[in-house]
This record gives structure tokens, sequence and C-alpha cells, in this order.
């Protein structure tokens, strides 16, 4: 009875050891598991603040698009104004040459006009260049949210 005690005995030595060997590696995983959880919340919180900005981006940038539209739209027709400025001062000058009156007020018509004419194509040049960068950096926010998209799948697949 004395060594099947001590026998009993020492399998429950072996068993408690083993019990708290199983222990610290569950409290080890316990804690590799929250320490993981709180990972995965700080990047799921450094994602949703990266959408935003990035939304926000988007937001700017469409607007900047849209005045720039305008813009375009709004030079354009004052340049056709000036054009037809331009064509009437030049039938004018025309006239008058015909007639030899006013030569020096039509020509001077005709330079005013011809200034403004240079001036509303520059313009309308740098808006409509302003246009395209809008519109490139819209291209390259919605590949960036295309991207993220992709991620967050990835993300998802991978829990």
């Amino acid at each position: 009875l004395k060594e099947e005690n001590a026998i009993l005995r020492s399998k429950i030595n072996k068993l408690q050891i083993q019990s708290e060997t199983q222990a610290d590696k569950m409290r080890k995983l316990e804690k590799k598991l929250e320490e993981k959880k709180i990972k995965e919340e700080k990047e799921a919180q450094d994602l949703e603040a990266m959408v935003q900005h990035v939304e926000q981006n988007l937001q700017l940038m469409t607007k900047r698009a849209a005045k720039a539209e305008n813009s375009t739209a709004k030079l354009r027709q004052e340049n056709a104004q000036l054009q037809a400025e331009l064509r009437n001062s030049r039938l004018e000058n025309e006239a008058l040459r015909a007639g030899q009156a006013g030569l020096a007020a039509a020509r001077q018509n005709a330079e005013v006009a011809l200034q403004h004419l240079l001036q509303v194509t520059t313009s309308s040049r740098a808006s409509i260049r302003q246009l395209l960068s809008g519109a490139e950096s819209l291209q390259l926010v919605a590949d960036l949210l295309k991207s993220i998209d992709r991620i967050s799948e990835v993300s998802e697949d991978g829990q």
C-alpha cells in the first residue's frame, strides 16, 4: 500500500508539474492573443484614420477640380467674347482703312482687343493645366482607395 501510495504521489507530482507547465503556456498564449488583438485594433484605427484622410483629400480635390472646370468654362466664354471683339475690331479697322478715317483709333482698339485675347488665352491654358492636374490627383486617390480595399480584403481573409 505504501509503494502504491508513493507511485500515486509521484504521478500526482508529475501531473501537477505538467498542469503548471500547461497553465504557463496558456497564460503566455493568452498574453500573445491579447497583444495581437491590441495590435490589430491599432492597425484598424490607423487604417480608418488613413481612409478618412484620403476621403477628405478626395473631397478637397473634387472641389478644386469643380472650381477649375468652372474657371475654365468662364475663361473660354470670355475668350470667345474677346475673339468676337477682335473680329469686330478688325472689320472696323478694315472699314476705316477703306475710308482712311480714324485709322489710329482702330489700330489702338485692335491692339487692346488683341492684348485682352492673349491674356485670356494664357489664363485659359493655365486653368486647363490645373484641371488636368486635379484630374490626375483624383485618379491617384481612386487608385489608393482601391489599394485600401484590397488590403482590407486580404486582412479579412487572413482572420
